[in-house]
């Protein structure tokens, strides 16, 4: 599916609307909601763009901040991912172009595939300079519709909690279910029997979900069947 026609379904204005706070984004991204706000405004030039002051983070925003936490996470400068995104924001004419491209890191460049099963990138951080592929690691939390970010695994591939803003309005689910609905079920003393055969969950599909919301299983059994 092309670009043009990912912005032409009806859920793709959702992609576009301020959700997110800054708390929420920062406990998603797993970093600090100090860094979200420098990231924005704290520095000289701003790493980040398009972001009005007290206001919430569209999905567009909130996959930026997480692939900017996750680039910190490898160990790649500050300096360079906002290289990279003011040379992406001018080559690509994207306002949130991390939230539109696949990338790759080798710890200190940025880099952006140019094509398909390609061996060459683009270091977008250092203006175009092309390195091979053989020492990169793939991000793959994402999954892309026509180039888009449209589903994001929070916690990795092997943790089926994601964030997917064409399923249940951008809130995190597993299995298509809010994870805040399950710890509500939980809170109020619902087994996990009951919760589970509500949703057809998983015991370990509500221990992930339960993780994720930071509620504690206080000696409670989830069931014995995975």
């Amino acid at each position: 599916m092309a670009l043009a026609d990912v912005r032409s379904e009806p859920w793709y204005p959702r992609l576009c609307l301020p959700k997110y706070s800054v708390v929420e984004a920062a406990r998603y991204a797993q970093t600090h909601r100090s860094n979200v706000g420098y990231w924005y405004y704290g520095a000289r030039k701003p790493v980040l763009s398009g972001r009005k002051p007290r206001e919430s983070l569209s999905y567009l925003q909130l996959v930026e901040v997480a692939f900017v936490a996750t680039c910190l996470r490898y160990k790649i400068p500050l300096r360079n991912v906002r290289r990279a995104h003011d040379y992406l924001r001018r080559l690509l004419r994207e306002e949130f172009p991390f939230a539109h491209l696949k990338f790759k890191t080798e710890g200190r460049h940025v880099l952006l595939e140019d094509e398909p099963k390609s061996e060459l990138l683009t270091a977008a951080d250092a203006w175009g300079q092309r390195t091979w592929s053989g020492l990169l690691q793939r991000f793959e939390e994402f999954e892309y519709l026509g180039d888009l970010a449209v589903r994001w695994m929070v916690r990795g591939n092997s943790v089926p909690i994601s964030i997917d803003p064409r399923v249940a309005f951008g809130d995190p689910i597993v299995r298509g279910v809010p994870t805040w609905v399950l710890k509500e079920r939980w809170l109020s003393g619902e087994s996990a029997d009951e919760i589970r055969e509500s949703f057809c969950l998983t015991a370990a599909e509500l221990r992930h979900a339960l993780t994720f919301e930071n509620v504690g299983l206080e000696g409670r059994s989830l069931g014995n069947h995975g």
